[in-house]
């Protein structure tokens, strides 16, 4: 039998859009960005709900207040169901996070902008190696590898 938590990621990859709560998804980014916007649509879309976009001149300070590590920065930072997703980090890992909700992890980072993460897709460019960071009380560790 599969571990509980392959089991639980598995169950809240399946749920329909409709069965995840209806709550706003709130993303601060760099103002003008538009990798932001590209990856705020793909999370509308798999999500099924709203994202607001606020242009953020002190984002920095605001990914700060909730955690994020300063080396893991990226364009934006955004807030879903009080977990805190930095940069294009892809909604599978974000979908899982929340499903598992990982003692002493407030959130998840992928440092920089990756070719070929989420919002970052460019026709004909080949997709960089990343890793998707776990970051919270319980300090840093590696999520996901893609």
């Amino acid at each position: 039998m599969p571990p509980i938590r392959t089991l639980i990621a598995a169950f809240a990859l399946a749920l329909p859009a409709t069965a995840i709560a209806a709550t706003p998804i709130v993303m601060h980014r760099d103002p003008g960005c538009g990798c932001c916007e590209q990856w705020a649509a793909q999370v509308r879309k798999q999500f099924g709900r709203q994202v607001t976009i606020i242009d953020d001149s002190n984002r920095g300070a605001f990914a700060r207040q909730r955690g994020v590590p300063a080396d893991l920065a990226s364009c934006h930072t955004a807030l879903i169901d009080g977990m805190s997703f930095e940069g294009h980090v892809p909604i599978a890992d974000m979908k899982r996070a929340l499903a598992e909700r990982p003692k002493g992890v407030s959130g998840l980072a992928v440092a920089g902008m990756p070719m070929g993460s989420p919002g970052m897709e460019m026709p004909g460019m080949k997709a960089d190696h990343y890793e998707v960071i776990a970051f919270g009380p319980a300090g840093r560790k590696i999520f996901e590898r893609h």
